[in-house]
């Protein structure tokens, strides 16, 4: 069975770091497009705020450039999601999915992780 696991999410202050990891297991991410998304309360799930597919990364959400990474660890069949100067607005589930499309939209992909909590809060 193919899996995803998120984890790294927590209760962080505004200005804050965390460093959300999507670990794969029954298959190889290498190879696939990942991508991360969060869903905020009371809101829809966003586009894919980064993602990835072999050497190509980008960001695609305005508000997370400049400020979130993406990035492979292919030994540990995982991807990472670095959050830095994390805001109040971050705040919400975030999820990764991965597949063979190199998109944006959460339908672009095939199989999904259940999700990790970032809060932001003073």
């Amino acid at each position: 069975q193919f899996h995803l696991v998120e984890s790294g999410g927590g209760l962080v202050e505004p200005g804050g770091a965390l460093k959300l990891s999507c670990q794969a297991s029954g298959f190889s991410l290498e190879g696939h497009s990942v991508g991360w998304f969060r869903q905020a309360p009371g809101k829809e799930r966003s586009p894919a705020l980064c993602f990835t597919k072999g050497e190509m990364r980008q960001c695609y959400v305005e508000s997370v450039k400049g400020r979130f990474t993406i990035s492979w660890d292919n030994a540990k069949n995982t991807v990472f999601l670095q959050m830095n100067n994390l805001q109040p607005e971050d705040t919400g589930v975030y999820y990764c999915a991965a597949g063979d499309l190199y998109g944006i939209s959460w339908y672009d992909y095939d199989y999904y992780g259940q999700g990790t909590q970032v809060t932001v809060s003073a």
